[in-house]
């Protein structure tokens, strides 16, 4: 099937557009370099928030130090995100910082990405050191899910820390701790948490010292009220789950960073209910199994499916108990969403 074809109207259309935001960013960049002469010496400063398309920046150096200002961006730059040490330039009148100039990106130490409904991917924070994967027994946690959140950290080699929030609400869903067991035993930490009776808060808070964190998950879960109630001078927005599907509704728009006195910074990003990855051949989803990795090149057949050939050392492993059969059917949904996009995305492709 090949591509549509625009008409006449609609290919003028799409032309106008294009010369519209042209002609926008134009206009932005002269009034940029009209402000020249009020922007102070380049230094160096840190993304705390993205508000479309001016930045919030925070001054590491003197005399701002500390102040968040929004700035920017130079059109000339690729798109950053909450996390991104940037160089800027503060704009001074009266000697008031109003505003500032983002004109270059230091290099990056990580980038959490996704994937949008385009199959487009959209950063999410970066230069952070851990993901904590937040759940809860409500909305219903699905190993799926979890596991698209883990592969998405071990593929982009950030250490992921699994938060299981609303502790109180156990008694009534003891298939969640077991759901977790699954993952402890893959080695990975699990934090338990309650802000209703202040379950483990001072466990969370020490895992946060010293490091930059990310907070993943479903909304609903309860990262903005863990974040209340680890900095009670932030008062997030918050709201109950919705009482037809027990799902969580979205009250973070933008992802925001937050300093904590005791050290540590932490970025709290907007709730995700699906965490696609849409975007990975079979081989990174296969490595992002961490427990699958020793068995790369162990299959007889070095183009093994890992499903009815013989020799496969996936599958033998499932045998042995080595792995979890319910890891394995994962990794081939996860695989099978995939390929599904990769066709459609051919078929859309022009002859």
């Amino acid at each position: 099937m090949s591509k549509r074809k625009l008409s006449r109207q609609q290919r003028w259309r799409v032309e106008k557009i294009q010369s519209e935001r042209a002609a926008r960013s134009v206009r932005r960049e002269q009034r940029i370099q009209a402000d020249e002469q009020h922007l102070g010496p380049a230094q160096t400063g840190l993304i705390t928030a993205h508000f479309g398309r001016l930045l919030e920046v925070e001054a590491l150096q003197a005399p701002w130090q500390g102040q968040r200002i929004k700035c920017h961006l130079r059109t000339n730059l690729d798109t950053l995100v909450t996390g991104d040490q940037v160089v800027w330039r503060p704009q001074v009148q009266d000697d008031k910082l109003v505003s500032g100039v983002i004109e270059a990106l230091s290099e990056r130490s990580s980038l959490l990405e996704r994937p949008d409904m385009r199959g487009q991917m959209r950063p999410v924070a970066a230069n952070i050191d851990q993901i904590l994967l937040v759940v809860a027994p409500e909305p219903t946690p699905f190993a799926n899910l979890i596991d698209r959140y883990l592969v998405a950290a071990e593929v982009t080699g950030i250490q992921a820390v699994l938060v299981l929030n609303k502790t109180d609400l156990l008694d009534q869903h003891p298939q969640v701790q077991a759901l977790l067991a699954a993952y402890q035993a893959l080695g990975y930490p699990l934090i338990t948490t309650s802000t209703q009776t202040a379950d483990g808060l001072q466990n969370l808070q020490a895992n946060l010292v010293d490091k930059v964190s990310v907070f993943v998950g479903q909304s609903g879960v309860g990262k903005s009220s863990l974040i209340n109630a680890l900095l009670p001078d932030v008062d997030l927005k918050v709201s109950e789950l919705s009482t037809q599907t027990r799902k969580g509704v979205h009250t973070t728009t933008t992802a925001r960073l937050f300093h904590f006195p005791s050290g540590g910074q932490l970025i709290d990003s907007p709730g995700i209910r699906e965490f696609a990855l849409w975007h990975m051949d079979a081989q990174a989803i296969f490595y992002g199994f961490r427990e699958f990795r020793p068995l790369i090149g162990q299959c007889k057949f070095r183009n093994c499916s890992h499903q009815q050939e013989p020799g496969c050392a996936l599958q033998a492993a499932v045998d042995t108990g080595k792995i979890q059969a319910s890891r394995v059917q994962s990794y081939f949904h996860i695989l099978a969403t995939a390929n599904e996009y990769a066709h459609l995305q051919q078929r859309l492709q022009p002859d």
